[in-house]
């Protein structure tokens, strides 16, 4: 396995001492209160209301400001000092906010992570266990009874939706505006399919981009449905067609596009599937494609992050797709999605890496 430097040094050695390592033990084993009362110091606005004020709040001023009973606010406070999330100073019974806590509420990231563990994940970590053993998303059932979550996005409540696509968007966007210049000042592409385009944010993006470009959306038919609501009256959207596929479908097949293809892209997309599903997936892309055309993976391949934090991120996402989005995908590493395109039949021409938050785009091209 090879890994960044930052990644070889966090994990081919020991970091911690005796009585750290057993702290941690005990932070993992009471994991769940732990996020969940941190979660609440944000919702309710202590942790805000901590970092506003210069000398720090009592527990009486806390209750004050918030409406909450001394009782909760008690606990809330208690645990945050244990957690690491608060400070205070003995002598004056007052509370300040820790430099865990700042992160807490000032870090876009971190926000969007709690959000999406809180509502999509929370309940479906509790059968991370059968659906190790099963390969089906177990932790899906909560929500309805599709095979994985894809199925079922246009149906899931507001508010998961809503976390769901922030969490989804918000590691992707970071990396548009690089991806735009490799994709259109490098190779000059003029046809792209957009594949598992969800609401169409790239697609607009590369028509917003290019006065020229023609994008096709391949998706599920209820998503291109939520695409076209998304497009509908945007600059570029009659350069945006839509094709409906499954691509968990082995007998369906790319449209073939006359004239020829410059380009396929893949974002945060083939993370969705098996290794065994990336290749059929790739194969059947093979199809569609020219000596010319080029496949433009990005993804977060948790082996060359620059910073071992997002690697940790990544590495839990993992088991999101294990319980929740369909029992079989993970972020997988560099190695992982080699082996898938070599079985393919394709070849790595180039690999742009720390695009935006950690995302790298390999560019894929068929085999002479």
């Amino acid at each position: 396995m090879e890994l960044s430097p930052a990644l070889k040094k966090a994990y081919t050695k020991e970091q911690l001492s005796a009585r750290e390592a057993q702290r941690l033990a005990e932070f993992i084993a009471w994991g769940p209160v732990v996020f969940q009362a941190s979660r609440l110091m944000v919702k309710w606005g202590i942790f805000d209301l901590l970092r506003d004020a210069d000398k720090g709040l009592t527990r009486q001023e806390v209750c004050e400001k918030t409406g909450l009973s001394d009782y909760a606010v008690k606990c809330l406070l208690e645990a945050s000092l244990c957690i690491g999330t608060v400070l205070v100073e003995p002598a004056t019974d007052r509370f300040s906010l820790s430099k865990t806590g700042w992160f807490l509420i000032n870090d876009p990231a971190t926000r969007v992570n709690i959000d999406f563990n809180h509502d999509v994940n929370y309940e479906g970590w509790f059968h991370l266990e059968e659906s190790l053993q099963n390969g089906k998303p177990e932790g899906l059932k909560h929500f309805g009874d599709w095979p994985t979550v894809y199925e079922g996005l246009s149906s899931l409540p507001p508010q998961v939706q809503k976390s769901w696509f922030g969490f989804d968007h918000f590691y992707s966007d970071s990396s548009f505006p690089e991806a735009l210049e490799i994709i259109f000042k490098q190779h000059h592409v003029k046809s792209l399919y957009d594949v598992g385009g969800n609401t169409g944010k790239w697609a607009l993006q590369c028509v917003g981009y290019d006065p020229e470009v023609e994008v096709t959306i391949l998706d599920l038919p209820q998503q291109l449905a939520m695409m076209r609501e998304n497009i509908n009256g945007r600059t570029g959207a009659e350069r945006i067609s839509s094709y409906g596929i499954n691509l968990l479908d082995k007998a369906a097949t790319f449209p073939q596009r006359e004239g020829g293809l410059d380009a396929i892209w893949m974002s945060q997309f083939l993370d969705c599937f098996s290794m065994e599903q990336i290749v059929d997936i790739l194969k059947r892309a093979k199809v569609a494609m020219t000596q010319q055309t080029r496949i433009y993976i990005m993804e977060t391949l948790w082996d060359r992050q620059r910073f071992e934090t997002a690697a940790f991120c990544l590495t839990m996402t993992s088991l999101y797709f294990t319980a929740i989005a369909n029992g079989n995908s993970k972020m997988y590493n560099t190695e992982d999605m080699e082996a898938c395109i070599r079985e393919a039949g394709l070849e790595i021409e180039q690999i742009h890496d720390n695009l935006g938050l950690g995302h790298s785009i390999i560019v894929v091209k068929k085999n002479r």
